[in-house]
């Protein structure tokens, strides 16, 4: 998501955002990052376009990234997006939030109600007690289930020079989690990661057989700037700052 304080009337349409969509078919062994700068570039260039003017902050949400690789994403990845900044404009200095997002975990919450357990209401967030110490990062109930357990979704801030505060945060990713215009609730994710899967969908469908592909591509993906890459596709959303 990309907001810009030096233009107040940014264009956005009447979902209060105008998408930006890009789809890359990325090499096997290919660096991810790669892919990334280059549509973070592009994206950029874009909202220049429709707003004559280049976004003050910049927020990412990147999904497919496990405990394993934060290392990878602190030290290589956010480094590497920065540089794409100066690719746009050498006196371009937006300020940054990076936020990975995991849904296959093992944690589970539930709401006690007299003897028994059930699950908790969507918009439960716990940021404490069973987090991580020595990390920003919480835990969201967004979506309704009708059977089974829930599974909450984990949220990990990498990166922020933006300065929201926890509560902001939440708040805005607990939101993004109401735009997903398929479906009539929440979902598990903001809706731009959900945008980004679908559309990687549908590429994956139509070039069924591309060359170059590796089957291991379907299962990996990423989240940008309010989008998310899977198969390296990016969906982009520009969104006045209505979280805070």
């Amino acid at each position: 998501m990309l907001n810009s304080t030096k233009r107040k009337n940014s264009q956005v349409n009447q979902y209060g955002g105008i998408p930006y969509l890009r789809a890359v078919f990325q090499e096997p062994g290919q660096e991810i990052v790669d892919s990334l700068k280059a549509c973070l570039v592009q994206a950029l260039n874009h909202y220049l376009k429709v707003n004559g003017t280049l976004p003050d902050k910049i927020i990412i949400y990147r999904d497919g990234v496990g405990d394993g690789q934060l290392k990878l994403v602190n030290d290589y990845e956010i480094p590497q997006l920065q540089v794409c900044f100066s690719l746009v404009d050498a006196t371009y200095k937006p300020k940054l939030m990076y936020v990975v997002v995991q849904k296959r975990i093992n944690t589970r919450i539930f709401k006690k109600l007299n003897n028994s357990l059930e699950n908790p209401p969507p918009g439960t967030i716990v940021d404490h007690d069973i987090t991580r110490r020595n990390w920003y990062d919480f835990l969201i109930v967004s979506q309704y289930v009708t059977q089974g357990t829930v599974t909450p979704t984990h949220y990990i801030v990498m990166h922020d020079s933006i300065g929201m505060t926890p509560d902001q945060c939440q708040r805005l990713t607990y939101k993004l989690c109401h735009l997903y215009y398929n479906w009539p609730g929440t979902v598990r994710v903001p809706a731009p990661c959900q945008y980004a899967h679908k559309l990687a969908y549908l590429v994956n469908a139509d070039n069924h057989g591309h060359q170059g592909v590796s089957s291991a591509c379907d299962k990996q993906s990423c989240m940008i700037g309010g989008g998310s890459i899977l198969l390296c596709q990016l969906f982009l959303t520009f969104l006045t700052p209505w979280w805070m």
